[in-house]
């Protein structure tokens, strides 16, 4: 008879069930790791709420495969290796990174894995199983890292969102002269602020309507913090920098009306940088993007390739994490979890098995 595990469900919009399930084995090359923690995404979030990028409007455009165990932001112990796997053990602490590459693809095979046409990111696939369970397993294409044994709970589940937030700070290409505009600081956002402080640009302008989350940015880095419900952030921003603008803008919050403020925001040839999900389409003024401004727009997809330098990052006390999980609870509280990713003081919320 198959072992069985808790485990966070998603049948549908609205219907996630905490219920026994089947504990992953390992196969060929495969890992089963045991779950220390797992944070929550606002992917996870706009899954539950029947975000219709996740779960279309038909079964052919709907992207998520349910039933299936949710979590991305999961690391673990390793409790069983599968035949041909070479470079872990048994105790290792490992966290993988958020897609299942197929390898085959041309992105896979370039070394753009993040862009694998399968995009199978945890969570949201039956074969690619999450984190909001007892246990989870690894596939042979996995992109996989040790965590270092020093690391807190805290620090090893934020590995995943600081990586995606380090990869749009890169695709920014900020210079030292630059004026970097970051608009949304969530966990991820305020952890931008932070990388990109480190490219001693010009100065960091941290956008957001919640009082303390700015108050948490200015630990972070941010030299100038700005409430989009107190001000014109675009003719503050202007203000700040002769009459100019920004030279970068980074859309992090997923807000509607965060794309057109940047829009507004940036100066002549600047670049606007897209790592915010958004819950619905969006629309903006093509011609300010052309013809008024000739705007560079970039866009930011997962974690590319920087999960190293995050570890060495937080290693070094480099990458600052202290505040950035607010709240905590275990998976079969993930009702009361889930609710508190809405609070006015929320930041990460993690839970664990």
């Amino acid at each position: 008879m198959a072992e069985k595990m808790k485990a966070l469900v998603s049948y549908a919009p609205y219907d996630n069930r905490y219920e026994e399930y089947q504990k992953p084995k390992a196969e060929k090359g495969e890992i089963v790791l045991k779950v220390k923690g797992c944070g929550i995404c606002a992917g996870d979030i706009k899954a539950y709420h029947g975000g219709i990028r996740i779960w279309g409007t038909s079964e052919e455009n709907r992207y998520i495969e349910a039933p299936c165990i949710g979590g991305h932001e999961f690391f673990g112990e390793v409790v069983e290796l599968g035949e041909d796997v070479e470079d872990y053990d048994i105790g290792d602490v490992l966290v993988a990174e958020q897609i299942v590459p197929c390898g085959e693809c041309k992105f896979c095979k370039s070394g753009a894995y993040w862009m694998c046409t399968r995009s199978a990111v945890f969570g949201f696939k039956q074969y690619a199983n999450g984190g909001f369970a007892e246990y989870v397993k690894l596939d042979k294409n996995c992109l996989i890292h040790k965590v270092p044994k020093e690391f807190t709970a805290e620090q090893a589940v934020l590995i995943e969102p600081i990586a995606c937030g380090m990869h749009a700070v890169e695709q920014a290409q900020i210079q030292h002269s630059d004026v970097v505009v970051i608009a949304g600081l969530g966990a991820i956002g305020t952890s931008m602020v932070n990388i990109a402080s480190l490219a001693l640009p010009k100065m960091v302008i941290g956008i957001d309507v919640k009082e303390n989350r700015l108050e948490m940015g200015k630990k972070f880095g941010e030299d100038v913090v700005l409430n989009p419900a107190k001000c014109d952030v675009a003719e503050e921003i202007r203000r700040l920098t002769d009459g100019l603008g920004c030279d970068v803008y980074i859309e992090a919050s997923g807000s509607p009306r965060s794309v057109t403020q940047g829009m507004d925001a940036l100066r002549n040839l600047g670049r606007y940088v897209q790592m915010g999900v958004f819950a619905q389409e969006v629309t903006a003024d093509w011609n300010t993007i052309g013809d008024g401004k000739e705007l560079t727009i970039i866009g930011s997809h997962l974690s590319a390739l920087t999960y190293d330098s995050v570890i060495q990052g937080i290693a070094s006390g480099k990458i600052k994490t202290e505040g950035l999980i607010s709240h905590k609870f275990k998976l079969s509280d993930w009702e009361e979890a889930f609710k508190a990713t809405e609070l006015p003081d929320a930041m990460k919320v993690m839970m664990e098995p």
